[in-house]
C-alpha cells in the first residue's frame, strides 16, 4: 500500500469517520491529499422501502417468523459466504445452539436442511436471507459473525451486538475492534484457528450469556451498540460526515475532470 498511496489523488474508505476517527486523523496527517469516509456504504437506503422486501415463499417464511418472536430475542447467525467453518465445529454449533434454548435464525447456505435436522425446532435455518433487513428487525437481539467488513458495518448500523468468529485476514483485527475497542461484542473463541474447537458446552453458555436481556453486562452493551447505531445514522444525515465527504469527494472529481 505504501508503495502506491503516494500516488494517488484521494484516499477513500467505506468507513465512517466517527467509528475510525484515530486511524483515519493519523492518515490525514500523513498524506497532503484527501481523504473521505463514505461509509456505511450498505444498502441502508432500501430499509424503509417495502416494494424491495422480498417476496419469494422462503423469504416470507423467514420474516413472518421473525415477525412472531419477542423483541430481542432471536439470535441471528452468518459465517460468510467464501469460506466457513468445519464440519465438526459446525456440528458444535448446531448442538449448542439446541442446548441453549435460545431462539435463532441461521443463515446455513446449502447445508440448511442438515443444520435444520440437528438444531431442532428452537430457531430456523435458511440458505439465503436479506441481512440488513434481518439485522434491523426488532426481534433480533445479537449476531454471530465471521465478522467480515459488510457484515460489521451492517451490525453497527442495525445497533446489534455481537458474538465475532473470524476465521483469517481482516476479519481478525475486526473483531478486535468489535470486542476491545467498540466494546459491543464477545469473542466465541479465544484463538483463532480452523483446529480450535469450541464445544457445545462452551456454545451453549456463551449464548444463553449474551442473550440474557437480564445481565447487566449485557444491557451495557446493548446500549453501547445503540449508541453507535446513532453515530452511523447520523453520519449519513444531512450535514453529517458521509454526507459532508460525498459531496467533497464528488466535487473534488467533477474539479478533476474539468482540468
Amino acid at each position: 500500500m505504501c508503495s502506491w498511496v503516494p500516488k494517488a489523488q484521494y484516499l477513500v474508505f467505506t468507513s465512517v469517520y466517527e467509528l475510525e476517527h484515530e486511524a483515519l486523523d493519523a492518515l490525514k496527517r500523513k498524506f497532503s491529499f484527501p481523504v473521505y469516509t463514505l461509509g456505511p456504504t450498505i444498502p441502508y437506503f432500501n430499509l424503509g422501502d417495502e416494494s424491495k422486501v422480498a417476496t419469494t415463499h422462503s423469504d416470507l417464511n423467514y420474516m413472518k417468523w421473525l415477525d412472531s418472536q419477542p423483541k430481542a430475542s432471536v439470535l441471528y447467525i452468518s459465517l460468510g459466504s467464501f469460506l466457513s467453518v468445519s464440519s465438526a465445529q459446525m456440528d458444535e454449533i448446531a448442538a449448542g445452539l439446541r442446548s441453549s434454548g435460545v431462539r435463532f435464525l441461521w443463515v446455513g447456505r446449502d447445508k440448511a436442511s442438515q443444520l435444520q435436522e440437528g438444531c431442532g425446532d428452537g430457531g430456523l435455518v435458511v440458505p439465503w436471507c436479506d441481512q440488513l433487513k434481518v439485522l434491523s428487525h426488532s426481534s433480533v437481539g445479537g449476531f454471530w459473525s465471521h465478522c467480515g467488513w459488510n457484515s460489521t458495518l451492517e451490525a453497527v448500523f442495525a445497533g446489534v451486538p455481537m458474538l465475532t468468529f473470524p476465521i483469517f485476514w481482516d476479519q481478525v483485527p475486526n473483531s478486535k475492534k468489535i470486542v476491545e475497542d467498540w466494546k459491543i461484542g464477545w469473542r466465541v473463541k479465544r484463538e483463532v484457528g480452523w483446529q480450535n474447537l469450541v464445544t457445545r458446552e462452551e456454545i451453549s453458555g456463551l449464548v444463553k450469556r449474551f442473550m440474557d436481556l437480564e445481565s447487566i453486562e449485557v444491557k451495557e452493551m446493548r446500549k453501547r451498540a445503540k449508541d453507535l447505531e446513532e453515530v452511523c445514522r447520523g453520519a449519513i444525515a444531512k450535514g453529517g460526515s458521509t454526507d459532508t465527504n460525498l459531496d467533497a469527494f464528488l466535487s473534488h472529481i467533477s474539479q478533476s475532470r474539468r482540468r
